[in-house]
């Protein structure tokens, strides 16, 4: 797998996700697919779930059920960067949405996609824990404000959801 192939794969994992369709999504991960994130992270929490998922069922899941549950409405995931070779991805990415709570939320991420026999293997995914948080439980008055200011300019690629 040369790096152009990889991040189409990376891509079009992206694509699917905005489906939530189980069989799509379940189409670009390993059966042994693991999806770490910061212990402890938002969303982990709102969901009384782990950092950690681990299996393409599980992962699954979270992207088809968990993920939409929690991030309700008005999703969209801006790409700033993408860098890949034959086996890694790493995805720069603002991921703006609504809440369950009805708060705003937006924070930048980045991800490491792990590929082995031209399919995502593991999954690395950084963000701001506190930041997160804060838009969480509504103890940051700023943070919309901070929204409005955080310039989106030369994303790659968007997907609204």
């Amino acid at each position: 797998m040369d790096a152009i192939t990889s991040k189409e794969l990376v891509l079009r994992a992206w694509r699917e996700f905005a489906t939530q369709d189980p069989e799509r999504i379940a189409a670009v991960f390993t059966p042994d697919t693991e999806w770490l994130a910061p212990p402890n992270n938002a969303t982990a929490r709102a969901l009384d779930g782990t950092h950690h998922l681990i299996g393409r069922d599980r992962v699954v899941y979270f992207l088809s059920t968990e993920y939409p549950s929690v991030f309700a409405a008005d999703r969209k995931v801006d790409f700033t960067s993408i860098t890949a070779d034959a086996t890694t991805v790493i995805v720069e990415t603002r991921m703006r949405a609504t809440l369950m709570n009805g708060r705003h939320y937006d924070n930048d991420y980045c991800f490491i996609f792990e590929l082995s026999d031209g399919l995502i293997h593991r999954v690395r995914e950084y963000m701001d824990t506190r930041r997160g948080q804060e838009m969480f439980d509504g103890s940051d008055p700023q943070a919309d404000l901070r929204a409005a200011q955080h310039p989106s300019a030369g994303s790659a690629t968007s997907w609204r959801e």
